[in-house]
């Protein structure tokens, strides 16, 4: 019988994409001692497309409660429900009290997470944390799945969602897509705020260079982005709205997966899409405002972090408390295509594996 552990996954589409690093390095020691490891993953629905293009994973079960829900009645219910798989240990990810408190009822022998929120009442592997040792949050999540104080695997595992041929053709064919231009996949919404969110205008200028370029660009989003994705497109020169395809709020994220792996590369503010883009490997370029890629940035090679150094930021705040947004406003549709510009070369004309530019690439 194989080992089973269950991980209790994080509720943003950024950080359960990062919680693949994870996955991999428990999979990765297990396959190193010999043993075989069976990984269910405790998570919101919305999260199954995620969970079910990691090969790490083997079953994704559903958390049936609203964000900030006690339900201490249906938490028992699931936790009980759960008993029977026999968890060796399972692994908390999210720092809240309510995201432990179901661990105690699966009864499993081991319960790890990182102190905080008087989770020492139930879980009886508490971590301490040393933001310093750890400053990324990957680190921190793969660090959960270790003995306390053991080190990190060296390279640190990387996302990397598989797509099938067959979804990514139904995708295509479902919303009505071509790949008869390279893709410029956008994602110019910020579910956190604003304050991450590069300017309608920028984006609209970027857009149109590409489109220029004989490039198409697909917007990608929730509902929510359907205005700024409409702002920009009314900002595009009439020739290329042939071109262009707002596929915000149309799209499961299911098919949103599948069509960005299609992408010839991605501009995105910093959002739970760009962490998929990196997962993909797609050449991506990435917007920082008011947060930093310190904590938790695209984990791929190919590559570009664009901010502006100003005193201000990184300020973390959902809206800027100066009202001026200087940090993306001053943040130019040049950079960004020059970056892309970068990213393109580099995905058609990949370095020597000692880093050195590829020879056989020049002209």
């Amino acid at each position: 019988m194989s080992r089973r552990i269950l991980i209790v996954g994080p509720s943003w589409v950024g950080d359960m994409v990062m919680a693949q690093a994870l996955f991999i390095s428990l999979q990765n020691d297990a396959r190193a001692a010999g043993t075989e490891l069976a990984i269910d993953v405790l998570a919101p629905a919305w999260s199954r497309p995620l969970l079910e293009r990691m090969p790490e994973v083997r079953r994704a079960i559903d958390l049936p409660f609203r964000h900030g829900e006690l339900n201490l009645p249906g938490r028992y219910r699931l936790g009980h429900s759960l008993r029977k798989q026999r968890y060796e240990q399972v692994i908390v990810l999210p720092n809240s009290f309510k995201s432990a408190l179901l661990t105690l009822f699966v009864r499993s022998p081991r319960r790890t997470g990182w102190r905080g929120e008087a989770r020492g009442l139930l879980l009886n592997d508490v971590r301490d944390l040393d933001r310093e040792a750890l400053p990324l949050m990957v680190q921190r999540f793969v660090a959960l799945g270790r003995e306390a104080g053991a080190p990190l695997p060296v390279p640190l595992p990387r996302p990397q969602l598989v797509t099938r041929p067959p979804d990514v053709a139904a995708a295509l064919d479902a919303l009505g897509l071509t790949q008869e231009r390279p893709v410029l996949v956008i994602c110019p919404g910020a579910e956190f705020g604003d304050a991450k969110q590069w300017p309608a205008e920028h984006y609209a200028a970027v857009c149109a260079e590409r489109m220029a370029a004989g490039w198409q660009v697909w917007a990608l989003g929730s509902a929510k982005d359907a205005a700024v994705a409409a702002q920009i497109r009314a900002l595009l020169p009439e020739s290329a709205h042939a071109h262009w395809q707002d596929l915000t709020g149309r799209t499961s994220l299911a098919q949103a997966i599948d069509v960005m792996s299609l992408a010839t590369a991605v501009l995105s503010n910093d959002s739970g899409l760009m962490h998929v883009a990196a997962a993909l490997g797609r050449p991506i370029v990435a917007l920082y405002g008011s947060t930093s890629a310190d904590f938790t940035p695209p984990l791929a090679d190919n590559v570009q972090l664009l901010a502006i150094d100003l005193a201000c930021r990184p300020c973390f705040k959902r809206t800027c408390p100066l009202q001026h947004k200087r940090c993306l406003v001053d943040l130019s549709p040049t950079l960004a295509l020059s970056a892309l510009e970068q990213v393109v070369a580099a995905s058609t004309c990949p370095s020597t594996s000692a880093g050195e530019p590829n020879a056989t690439c020049a002209s």
